[in-house]
């Protein structure tokens, strides 16, 4: 009966959520009272009797979108040095957010919380870390040692993230609706349509979400000894360069400025150095919130981005990101520097180092 109800979930979930559906298609389904709702590897759908047999096909479908995007969404290998256990809950408010927003119907007792809606799981994670306390942190840790079930080897999950990708591309070629936040999920199928204005704020809230500070220590590993840093949320605290040289029109020099608003207007707490330069500084203050922006735009002559760079290490020297607006046209230093760089261009060259975001008027 209530693998029927499961086919019948299957079936519907293609037909109405086809992308989903899509990666959805390929599971199996396998009874588990050892569990309390379901989990799957993304071959395997293993499902609690219990739980399943009071939800709704609808509800069904969500379970089962809810299984295929965990699976889907790890072929990025996005976890690095988090907990598996804290990592799969931020990853399920994610999902499960995106789900609701495409009109699907959650069941009970499901990871969803309105705050995180429009969150990236690495937000959410560095949310979740700074709320946990010593005591839940190692319950946690042990339960989620005690159902880790055996995963697909790295070989298998390489050949089948493939497969998977080539099946939504057809997908973007045949369908022209997207669900609502799918770009979100999967930026790299999507590098040529994505928001920028998203992607720099993406850059900046993971940034100002994973600043560290010694003290207060983390309280979490004390007790082995070790004293990490715990994690600071509260200040964002970046260099934005805006370049005034020559080549910047009018038009452009706005949208940098326009942006610059933008991120001071996006965050409740920060200090950010605005420089503006050519081929030398000309300008340098520093912004608080409830600063206001008067457009100097002093400059307009070559452009080298050495002088920036130079006087970041002497003046800033506990800078950690530099948001660089510009055209990308200039002499770069030799060396790279040693905080992160964001290039924000208005069409995307090669760099030397950092990472480089296209604006898409």
């Amino acid at each position: 009966m209530i693998e029927e109800k499961l086919q019948k979930a299957k079936a519907k979930l293609m037909l109405e959520h086809p992308y989903f559906g899509s990666i959805a298609s390929a599971l199996e389904f396998k009874t588990n009272d050892d569990i309390e709702s379901f989990t799957s590897d993304g071959n395997l759908f293993e499902y609690n009797d219990e739980y399943l047999e009071n939800l709704t096909v609808s509800e069904m479908e969500f379970a089962l979108a809810n299984s295929a995007m965990h699976y889907a969404l790890s072929h990025k290998n996005r976890i690095n040095q988090r907990e598996d256990w804290l990592w799969q809950l931020a990853t399920d408010y994610s999902i499960n957010s995106m789900l609701v927003k495409n009109d699907m119907f959650p069941p009970e007792r499901i990871n969803l919380q309105a705050r995180f809606e429009d969150m990236y799981a690495e937000e959410i994670y560095a949310i979740l870390e700074s709320e946990v306390d010593e005591k839940e942190y190692a319950e946690q840790e042990e339960q989620y040692q005690k159902s880790k079930k055996e995963q697909v080897s790295a070989n298998d999950k390489e050949s089948i993230d493939e497969e998977f990708l080539n099946q939504i591309n057809q997908k973007i070629k045949e369908q022209g609706e997207l669900p609502k936040d799918f770009k979100r999920h999967f930026p790299e199928l999507f590098a040529n349509t994505i928001d920028w204005r998203s992607e720099l704020h993406r850059y900046l809230n993971v940034h100002a979400k994973e600043d560290y500070q010694f003290f207060p220590p983390n309280k979490k590993y004390i007790h082995q000894g070790f004293a990490l840093p715990s994690l600071k949320s509260e200040l964002l605290k970046i260099v934005v360069a805006i370049d005034t040289s020559g080549s910047i029109d009018t038009d452009l020099l706005a949208i940098f400025f326009s942006h610059f608003q933008s991120i001071m207007e996006s965050f409740k707490s920060y200090e950010i150095d605005l420089i503006e330069c050519d081929a030398k500084i000309q300008e340098h203050r520093v912004f608080y919130p409830g600063d206001m922006i008067e457009y100097k735009a002093v400059g307009g002559g070559g452009t080298d981005f050495r002088p920036l760079f130079e006087y970041v290490d002497i003046e800033i020297p506990d800078a950690k990101i530099v948001i660089y607006f510009t055209d990308g046209f200039g002499t770069f230093p030799e060396f790279r520097p040693s905080h992160d760089t964001l290039w924000v261009m208005p069409q995307k060259i090669d760099v030397p180092f950092g990472e480089v975001l296209e604006i898409i008027s």
